[in-house]
């Protein structure tokens, strides 16, 4: 559940195995080595529409108050976790009752069983990582995708109490911020531990694809973002020039990455990295430490891009002994020496 997410216009079709195939790109193994992670945002991106919104419009706090509280987020009069708990304690329905409505007005991408079949038959982890409530989005996944393929899918979100008669739902957060469940430090914790079972301490390519501006936090530690088309996250990154890749499905998602999975072959022919393309990506098998400053550090455009792609590094530069302070792009090369 995001509550300060837009909510995109639907479109017709309601059930995932009910798209023709054969305009989708193909889901057989590409043949690549490179190791890739997929971890993706759900209400908005893979779902059209907010699964905590049809709760609360339908059995909670109603649309109106929903929308207040949305501008009490926005203008930082509350945390996200407090407004957040007040919705979801709003609702007074036995959890399948409330899963029957969800399911009639729920939009899947048309073209998301077939990315995920892309995933698995190429050894590619998809995780959903959200601010919801996993036994939602589990039910969710299991019903529209069937629970064999569901299955293949880690839900890293927020745990819930929900009382059998359906009067009491308690979120469980996954943490103890004001977000509940901070998806960057998901994201990071998968790299610590991936980095520890890697023979040389590299991690994978780490791809997220969202929609909205609660999702920045968890595209800051991508190599690769992927952005739905016209919604906030989109244009967020085009008012902050920041490297993206715009989706209108995750058909457009799976062809670029069969590109991506197929640059280093380009690379080795002269060519260069495509200009949507995070150069921070490029990086992932040589970067093995967050005090490493990367070279492309000193091809980004602006200062603010340096410190959001790479905070860690830009923040904890210091200004060396008896000698002016040096810019990013000195650092970075002097680090690469």
């Amino acid at each position: 559940m995001a509550p300060i997410a837009l909510t995109p216009p639907a479109i017709e079709i309601k059930s995932l195995d009910s798209v023709p195939r054969k305009s989708l790109p193909p889901t057989s193994n590409i043949g690549t080595k490179r190791k890739i992670i997929c971890f993706s945002d759900f209400d908005g991106t893979i779902f059209m529409q907010d699964t905590g919104h049809i709760l609360f419009n339908n059995f909670g706090c109603g649309s109106e108050r929903r929308k207040i509280l949305d501008e009490q987020i926005h203008s930082g009069e509350r945390s996200f976790r407090d407004v957040s708990e007040e919705m979801w304690g709003s609702l007074d329905v036995p959890f399948e009752d409330g899963f029957e409505v969800m399911k009639g007005e729920l939009t899947p991408d048309p073209e998301f069983a077939t990315f995920h079949k892309f995933c698995i038959n190429n050894e590619i982890p998809f995780n959903v990582i959200s601010a919801g409530l996993k036994p939602v989005l589990r039910r969710v996944l299991d019903h529209f995708l069937g629970e064999e393929a569901s299955k293949h899918i880690d839900i890293v979100a927020n745990d819930a109490t929900i009382s059998s008669d359906g009067s009491q739902w308690k979120p469980v957060w996954l943490h103890d911020t004001e977000l509940g469940h901070d998806k960057a430090k998901s994201i990071n914790d998968y790299k610590d531990t991936a980095r520890l079972e890697s023979d040389d301490g590299t991690i994978p390519m780490i791809v997220f694809i969202g929609d909205g501006v609660s999702d920045l936090p968890a595209a800051r530690e991508a190599d690769v973002l992927f952005a739905r088309r016209g919604l906030r996250l989109e244009e967020y990154c085009q008012e902050n020039s920041l490297p993206y890749i715009p989706f209108d499905t995750f058909a457009d998602i799976q062809k670029e990455i069969i590109k991506i999975a197929k640059i280093d072959d380009e690379k080795t022919k002269g060519k260069g990295l495509p200009s949507n393309f995070n150069p921070r990506a490029n990086m992932w098998r040589r970067v093995s430490s967050k005090n490493a400053v990367p070279i492309f550090a000193a091809m980004t455009p602006s200062r603010e891009e340096k410190m959001f792609v790479w905070p860690e590094a830009f923040t904890a530069l210091k200004t060396p002994l008896d000698g002016p302070p040096l810019e990013v792009e000195e650092l970075a090369i002097a680090a690469a020496a």
